[in-house]
């Protein structure tokens, strides 16, 4: 799994970040493939369905991550039959493999670029299944924002090219698609980029799509992010549909044709439905870490829908975030950064308080508030820590943000000061380090390189410390904000890179009309796999893991 708190991480994913959003707002990729890549108006399938007249599609999103998590729900992908019980057990159902994949967003993490596609999704995939028979499965797939992070480019060469991928035909030529399904329903993939809208000539596209659909037609509307959740969390207003395009073809284009809303993005399953019987389903669950379904909180949107079925359930979710009390162990290298931050703390304000106690505490904060005055820099880098931590806040804290990041902050300083009084004080008072002798061995030579000698000890204490502190405090910080404002959620969960709690949808249009949704769950993944030895038609490799849980339905399959 990606460790999202590795320091070159972090460094990695904050570039990512701010070159996506600054050249990604000025060289909109989707621009250039409206006027440079033709495509079809729609994908016909509507009529392929099976001997029994039934057609069947896979949905999954959020895959590209470690290794476990991607190629054991790709495995299930992979398989001809999946035979499904019910919560309770008693009901089964035997449901088979899609004639179309659908990949929902975020076909890969950390970012995208042609060595990360090939390892983390790629691999996996080919793993579970190289080669089909006959008539060969096809591909579509959206783009998520890590998929956005290289301009697209990678994305466009695997999956807009007409390649075979994993034993399934690519047919699209952009990163938008529609296909038209039997029975008058549609299933139409978005690309949002990195600023949650479409462009116009995506719109048109679309607009010409909705101009084939009669007045009965159905819409299965794929987009990379579950806009409803956030919208629920959001404090902000709705605008008007003028003010989005996406929100534009939805309310304008689609209308009331749309009768399935399907997203990834946050990585869970969340399904909310309307008076009406309108479903909105988050489905992240791919292969990427889990996100907690108790945050951001959305029991009811903005439009009346309300929360049906969380996996897992926010209680099981509010467990888990108990883990970030325990940070250092799921990201042990995290406390390099608060380590090396300590250290530069205590250098800041250093003061000789190596002979004081505890019961001396006045004078010890006597001794270090005269560094700090005498070195002005100190405070700045007080001021650094405070602030800094204090913007790097979640926005979805609101009015408690400056506290919360001022607190978070203090905290840190606070646990420096006395991370660096101890190292010094057991240095200096404990141990009696003394690397110089004289030669009768009586005492100690009080020099350049006695004095360094403790320096460099003390030093090493301080960054110990703040390794072992630091990841404690912020991981208190993260289990606070999700557990108890809703905030935090990426980060609380992503530095925790739980691979377990998957999830992909399995659909059927049956020979009646009626759209059949299959929730699927795998509560734990392999940790261990064995060779089968079979074809490249079949999985390279089966769990080999007393552990690992067999997957089931989330809840009873939806009939729309």
């Amino acid at each position: 799994m990606v460790r999202w708190l590795h320091p070159t991480q972090v460094l990695r994913t904050g570039l990512d970040a701010v070159v996506a959003t600054v050249f990604g707002a000025r060289a909109d990729h989707r621009l250039i493939e409206a006027v440079v890549r033709p495509q079809a108006p729609y994908f016909d399938y509507s009529e392929e369905a099976g001997a029994d007249g039934d057609l069947w599609l896979d949905y999954v999103s959020d895959i590209g991550d470690g290794w476990d998590s991607t190629y054991a729900v790709a495995r299930l992908l992979a398989l001809p039959e999946l035979k499904l019980p019910e919560e309770d057990g008693k009901t089964v159902h035997t449901t088979p493999r899609g004639r179309v994949l659908v990949f929902g967003g975020d076909e890969v993490y950390p970012g995208a670029s042609r060595e990360t596609y090939e390892e983390r999704t790629v691999q996996p995939y080919e793993a579970a299944m190289r080669r089909s028979q006959a008539p060969h499965p096809d591909l579509f797939v959206i783009p998520g924002n890590h998929d956005w992070y290289d301009g697209l480019s990678a994305f466009m060469r695997l999956f807009c090219a007409q390649r075979w991928v994993a034993g399934r035909r690519t047919r699209q030529s952009r990163s938008y698609f529609a296909l038209k399904l039997p029975h008058d329903w549609w299933l139409i993939g978005t690309d949002v980029q990195l600023n949650s809208d479409i462009d116009v000539p995506q719109v048109e596209y679309f607009r010409n799509v909705a101009e084939q659909m009669g007045p009965k037609d159905r819409v299965i509307l794929c987009n990379a992010e579950p806009a409803w959740i956030l919208a629920a969390a959001s404090r902000r207003n709705k605008g008007s549909y003028l003010e989005n395009n996406l929100e534009y073809l939805e309310e304008k284009v689609l209308g009331r044709r749309i009768c399935v809303f399907l997203a990834g993005d946050l990585h869970h399953y969340r399904r909310h439905e309307d008076d009406t019987g309108q479903h909105r389903i988050t489905a992240g669950g791919g292969g990427a870490f889990m996100h907690p379904t108790h945050a951001p909180a959305a029991p009811v949107l903005r439009d009346g829908s309300t929360l049906r079925k969380s996996f897992p359930d926010e209680a099981t979710s509010r467990k888990l975030a108990l883990k970030n009390l325990w940070l250092i162990r799921y990201s042990p290298l995290f406390g390099l950064i608060t380590g090396l931050w300590y250290l530069l703390l205590a250098l800041a304000a250093y003061a000789e308080v190596g002979g004081l106690g505890l019961s001396q505490l006045p004078e010890v904060l006597t001794a270090v508030g005269n560094s700090m005055v005498n070195r002005p820099w100190t405070l700045i880098l007080g001021l650094v820590t405070v602030g800094g931590l204090t913007g790097l806040a979640d926005a979805a804290l609101g009015r408690w943000r400056a506290l919360l990041g001022v607190l978070h902050g203090a905290a840190h300083i606070t646990a420096a000061f006395f991370v660096a009084w101890a190292g010094t004080y057991l240095t200096v008072s404990k141990l009696g380090i003394c690397p110089t002798l004289m030669p009768d061995g009586a005492h100690c030579v009080d020099g350049w390189t006695h004095l360094a000698g403790k320096f460099l000890f003390s030093c090493g204490l301080t960054f110990v410390g703040g390794f072992l502190v630091g990841p404690f405090i912020t991981g208190l910080y993260l289990w606070v904000c999700v557990n108890f404002f809703g905030a935090h959620s990426n980060e609380a969960f992503g530095s925790l890179a739980l691979p377990d709690w998957k999830n992909f949808l399995r659909m059927r249009i049956g020979k009646d009309g009626a759209l059949t949704i299959y929730p699927v769950g795998l509560e734990r993944v392999p940790r261990k796999w064995k060779p089968t030895g079979a074809g490249p038609m079949a999985p390279a490799f089966d769990p080999d893991d007393p552990k690992a849980t067999e997957p089931f339905l989330i809840e009873p399959p939806i009939r729309i």
